[in-house]
């Protein structure tokens, strides 16, 4: 990803946070993460996410999404035989948020699949939660979410989170992004 568009979106999901009411600190800003999958599309496919805490027993996370920008098809396997993977929890803060799951697939989807990416996103049984709503995950479960017409701030609570250790659908997704200078 470039390093003016990293910036940009880093700015548009800070200036959708204050809107929402969120407020980070200077310091938890400049911490605040832009991914693109290393797909290089990170208005289709990306997020931004700053970690508020990740310690061996709980995780935290804001997740800002810009309009229709989709968190990539994954899952969080097993990480240990004491570890049945990562259980999260999904709170929308601001906008609608699209959540698909395995199960029944929804009639008339909300999201709208990234063209050409058809074959990796796979899950279509659909969740959706407005501001205040939420929903859990259990671990190892496939999914993929998508920003609603305005946006969306999502709250993560979860159990230990080891982003590196996620598998995705897509081979061609890297979970960490690559900055290239303009």
């Amino acid at each position: 990803m470039k390093k003016s568009d990293y910036k940009k979106i880093k700015t548009q999901g800070l200036e959708m946070m204050k809107k929402s009411g969120l407020h980070l600190t200077p310091e938890e800003e400049e911490r605040m993460e832009v991914t693109d999958f290393g797909l290089n599309n990170p208005y289709v496919e990306g997020l931004m996410l700053h970690v508020y805490v990740n310690t061996k027993r709980c995780c935290a996370k804001e997740l800002p999404m810009l309009p229709g920008q989709t968190c990539a098809e994954h899952r969080h396997p097993p990480l240990s035989p004491d570890n049945p993977g990562k259980e999260e929890t999904f709170r929308c803060r601001y906008g609608e948020v699209y959540i698909y799951v395995p199960g029944e697939p929804a009639a008339d989807m909300k999201a709208k699949i990234p063209q050409g990416q058809e074959d990796v996103y796979t899950v279509r049984h659909e969740i959706v939660l407005r501001t205040g709503e939420q929903y859990t995950l259990a671990p190892d479960t496939k999914h993929w979410f998508q920003a609603g017409p305005s946006g969306a701030i999502v709250s993560e609570f979860s159990s230990y989170s080891e982003d590196g250790s996620d598998i995705f659908t897509d081979p061609k997704i890297s979970r960490f992004t690559t900055i290239e200078e303009d």
